[in-house]
């Protein structure tokens, strides 16, 4: 084994999704997740710097000074948790890197567990930070000693992940996430040439039943389809059927084309949807949008 191996084998981790479908992820580097968040830092001081330019233009008095200084708080609260919400786990400092946030059980990534691992930097990096450089602001009259143990408390935090396997920080331990290596997708590309003329045609009530969430649990399947015994293909090509109620007369199928297809099919349509605002997270969210537009609900899967 090389040493590239051997080092891909040390990163890898392995986790069941809710569809009982077992797929290996990579951790992130620490060198890359530290990047991502110099950059997302470097992001936040640049939008703070033009919010204190407003406030100068602005005239600059003390409510406007109070205002800035408020917003800067709500900025550095709320940036990560907006972002991950946004991009689906990810950061513009994180996409640089080619990196992205994870459910460390194979679940959805919640807002709750993104909340919970970004709450825990203000007490992990930005109060020591400025306990730190202003020592007299957190604790006055304590000197250089609240400095100090700031410095001390940073240092061990930010550390943390280079002692555990897992390289989690605190916020990763309380959410429950892993930060992981986004593999490359030529897939996306590959796939969409392989299937010009698909043998399997899907509705969009048979579609309706998955969202993006889902979308992506199969796509890493397919990426990973030389590591797929014929089984795995059967079961989840049969629960797929399950699902979306493919007819009983059409049910012997070929479960590698068969998926091709539906993958191919339904990230057409999610990205039609994506175009007009609309996102379904999974397939329970695409079924409750269906019973608020009047259509008719299937049955629980």
């Amino acid at each position: 084994m090389s040493l590239v191996d051997e080092r891909a084998a040390i990163d890898s981790r392995r986790l069941n999704t809710p569809e009982g479908i077992e797929l290996t992820v990579r951790l992130a580097p620490i060198g890359a997740r530290a990047a991502a968040f110099v950059l997302d830092w470097l992001i936040i001081i640049a939008v703070t710097l033009l919010l204190a330019m407003l406030v100068v233009l602005a005239g600059g008095n003390g409510s406007f000074t109070a205002f800035f200084l408020f917003a800067h708080f709500l900025l550095r609260i709320f940036y990560f948790p907006f972002c991950e919400l946004a991009l689906q786990g990810s950061t513009p400092g994180k996409r640089s890197q080619k990196i992205r946030v994870i459910d460390s059980h194979g679940g959805p990534l919640s807002p709750r567990a993104i909340f919970a691992r970004n709450l825990t930097r203000e007490v992990e990096v930005f109060l020591p930070v400025v306990a730190v450089f202003s020592p007299e602001s957190i604790w006055p009259g304590a000197g250089g000693l609240i400095g100090l143990f700031a410095a001390l408390w940073c240092i061990a935090l930010l550390l943390m992940p280079l002692f555990n396997r897992d390289r989690l920080r605190v916020g990763d331990l309380i959410a429950g996430t892993w930060v992981v290596t986004v593999p490359e997708r030529p897939l996306l590309e590959d796939l969409s040439a392989r299937v010009q003329q698909p043998r399997y045609h899907f509705t969009a009530e048979q579609l309706g039943h998955y969202g993006n969430y889902e979308l992506h649990v199969l796509e890493d399947l397919l990426r990973n389809e030389g590591e797929v015994d014929r089984d795995t293909w059967d079961l989840v090509c049969t629960k797929i059927k399950q699902r979306i109620g493919w007819p009983k007369d059409a049910w012997e199928v070929e479960p590698l084309p068969f998926l091709q297809a539906f993958y191919a099919a339904q990230r057409a349509r999610l990205e039609r949807g994506l175009l007009f605002g609309v996102r379904h997270a999974d397939k329970n969210e695409a079924r409750e949008a269906r019973q608020r537009s009047g259509g008719q609900s299937s049955r629980s899967l």
